[in-house]
């Protein structure tokens, strides 16, 4: 992956990292967001890395998440036309009951 700040333009790169142990977190997806519109939806490689290019210049909500992890959320990330953004993450675990169950799904209840 190239060094951080020397993106292309428009893009958006960073790394997912877990919270406690500090290792890539891979197969984390990660959704843009613009005005309540989804734009984009990477996930993260072997390395925890991801990125977007040529994401439209805006104000942003970024969404990461992968089952076995808490949701975060970053909102409010803007981004400009010719500038890189890097925007690195540590993921939580969450305990199994910390978990909301599907609606959509009847698991042999």
């Amino acid at each position: 992956m190239a060094n951080p700040g020397e993106g292309k333009k428009d893009e958006i790169n960073g790394l997912v990292i877990h919270s406690v142990t500090k290792k890539p977190v891979k197969d984390v997806c990660v959704t843009a967001v613009l005005v309540s519109k989804k734009e984009q939806v990477v996930a993260t490689d072997e390395y925890g890395g991801y990125n977007f290019n040529e994401l439209k210049p805006g104000t942003y909500k970024f969404i990461f998440e992968k089952s076995g992890y808490r949701k975060i959320t970053k909102e409010k990330i803007v981004i400009k036309t010719d500038e890189a953004f890097q925007l690195n993450i540590e993921m939580i675990e969450a305990p199994e009951f910390d978990i909301i169950p599907s609606p959509f799904g009847h698991g042999g209840f």
